[in-house]
């Protein structure tokens, strides 16, 4: 017979592995190894808010040096933005492009995933990133200006709730390809999902930040991605799943700088 603490440090220790995989997906972190048989990205979904967790923390870190430094609020919000890119090693603002070069680009749906696989970035794509990278910046430069406590809470916020998006849309669309990321995907359980959402929303409530206004804006934002993806791809992918984090992330950022300053 398993010992019960036996049991419990075995749940630990698969939850631990999860949260693990979470982070060396989403980040250019210096992270352990993974163990040989690593868990299935499905089931560490709900983790996704944690590795924004670690993404946001670093971020505010090096905002605020960067202001105690003497800084000027722009300045050091494009340095903490840099930062946050850097650590990503820029995973999802490449899914925002290459959605928009394919969603765009492309007249079929074969052809528009072709384009999406394509190295090369295109017109469509170089907008995108000017355009969510400059509302980024922006918006936490005016927040670092007007209210450096609540632009330290916000990027610690918003990166936790943003990554949920990815996880709600690997729970309701369909793999648009047999394979890549999109594929591997699949699999997300509603106690998965639940969990990611509980943890996506600790965040703004925990930084006393306007909670259901954040999460109405992401959740409109990722579903206008979702409707575009089914329309032009009939289904999610990697790149998709990137966008949705930030066209989310930037509807965050709108939406508390239109509520509290």
């Amino acid at each position: 017979m398993q010992h019960p603490g036996q049991s419990v440090i075995g749940w630990l220790r698969l939850r631990g592995q999860e949260a693990l995989l979470a982070v060396v997906l989403m980040t250019r972190l210096p992270m352990p190894r993974l163990p040989d048989w690593p868990p299935t990205l499905g089931k560490s979904a709900w983790a996704f808010p944690l590795a924004g967790l670690v993404l946001g923390l670093l971020t505010a870190a090096v905002l605020k040096l960067a202001l105690v430094a003497g800084l000027p609020a722009p300045l050091a919000a494009g340095l903490a933005l840099g930062a946050q890119v850097v650590m990503t090693g820029a995973l999802h603002e490449d899914g925002l492009a290459d959605c928009a070069d394919g969603f765009w680009g492309g007249f079929t749906r074969e052809r528009r995933l072709e384009i999406m696989r394509d190295s090369r970035i295109g017109t469509y794509g170089v907008t995108a990133l000017v355009l969510s990278l400059g509302l980024r910046w922006q918006a936490l430069a005016f927040l670092a200006d007007a209210a450096p406590g609540l632009a330290v809470a916000a990027l610690i916020a918003l990166a936790m709730s943003s990554r949920v998006t990815s996880v709600a849309l690997m729970a309701t669309l369909p793999a648009a390809r047999d394979n890549g990321m999109g594929h591997r995907a699949t699999g997300v359980t509603p106690v998965v999902l639940t969990g990611a959402m509980a943890l996506g929303m600790a965040g703004p409530w925990l930084l006393e930040l306007p909670l259901f206004a954040l999460v109405l804006a992401e959740a409109l934002a990722a579903l206008v991605v979702a409707q575009l993806a089914l329309r032009k791809l009939g289904g999610q992918t990697g790149d998709v799943l990137g966008a949705a984090q930030q066209c989310a992330e930037i509807a965050g950022w709108c939406a508390l700088c239109a509520l509290l300053i």
